[in-house]
């Protein structure tokens, strides 16, 4: 992920600039051009506890770009520091001054770039694919996903699928709070090669998805693969709608994917009686062997 490569490199950056700015305060003064200011040294110490600060929190985690912006505000510092000292200094010590100022100008540019991408990021649309391979053929394949009133038989988390005619459909869905439901329509279609289709606006929950069926690898069996975005503004309230549905978005695709893969090549779905809805953490304390559906003990 191009935010995060670029946040871990803002940390290895915060990491040299503190280290350096630690263990000889002196010579960083000195090439900033402010080796004559009173207190340079502490202020370039206090500057890099700050830098290995960013660093700490830049590289010790998994997705470091979250943290960027931590370090726009070290950067407003700095660039007023420096620019003081470019307008008050003469001869080496201005031009000191000055490159110092442009290096770190570059710096804050980085870091602007990389919280500015993170910002984007989270106000896109959450989009989730997953795949598998089914052992039918992809005509038979394709003919049942087509029929949508069959996705309920996989997809638990689903009510109701009702087609309207036109390419449309009503559909909807049990959550653990609110029931939700929205119209789809299908916007393009290739027999036996794909399926995508989109929420009617101002009809419910904003969504669309595609599925595309190719053969499998030497012509044996299908491969599905499933695209879905939630369009609503927002990553995390999408995620959070998403959720109501059951479970986390991608682990529900890929649940719904394997209880497809079930349907198609046993004729029903196996699963945990104490688990019918597919991968919930909370419902894993009461697990018996897998059964098929309906099944007693």
């Amino acid at each position: 992920m191009m935010t995060d490569r670029l946040g871990r490199a803002l940390g290895w950056t915060s990491l040299a600039l503190g280290t350096a700015q630690l263990a000889a305060p002196r010579a960083v003064t000195r090439l900033c051009g402010v080796d004559d200011a009173p207190g340079a040294t502490t202020i370039a110490r206090l500057a890099g506890g700050r830098e290995l600060l960013h660093a700490a929190l830049l590289l010790g985690g998994k997705t470091p770009a979250r943290w960027t912006w931590t370090r726009m505000a070290g950067d407003a510092m700095d660039l007023g520091l420096l620019g003081t000292a470019a307008a008050t200094r003469t001869g080496a010590r201005r031009r000191r001054a000055l490159c110092a100022l442009g290096t770190v100008a570059g710096i804050a540019a980085l870091d602007a770039a990389c919280t500015g991408m993170r910002a984007r990021k989270a106000r896109s649309p959450l989009q989730v694919r997953a795949s598998i391979t089914i052992n039918k053929p992809r005509a038979e394949v394709y003919r049942f996903w087509r029929d949508l009133e069959n996705l309920p038989t996989f997809m638990t988390h689903l009510e109701s699928v009702r087609t309207l005619g036109g390419g449309r459909s009503r559909w909807r869905a049990k959550g653990p709070v609110v029931d939700l439901e929205w119209e789809a329509e299908i916007i393009d279609e290739r027999a036996g090669d794909l399926i995508a289709w989109r929420s009617v606006p101002g009809k419910g929950v904003r969504n669309a998805g595609l599925v595309s069926f190719t053969d499998g690898p030497g012509g044996r069996g299908t491969v599905v693969d499933v695209s879905l975005e939630y369009g609503m503004r927002g990553r995390k309230l999408a995620a959070a709608v998403a959720r109501m549905l059951g479970e986390h978005p991608e682990q529900q695709v890929r649940d719904d994917l394997r209880r497809f893969k079930q349907v198609m090549e046993t004729g029903e779905v196996v699963r945990s009686e104490g688990s019918p809805e597919g991968h919930r953490a909370r419902r894993q304390l009461h697990q018996r062997p897998a059964q098929p559906i309906g099944a007693r003990a």
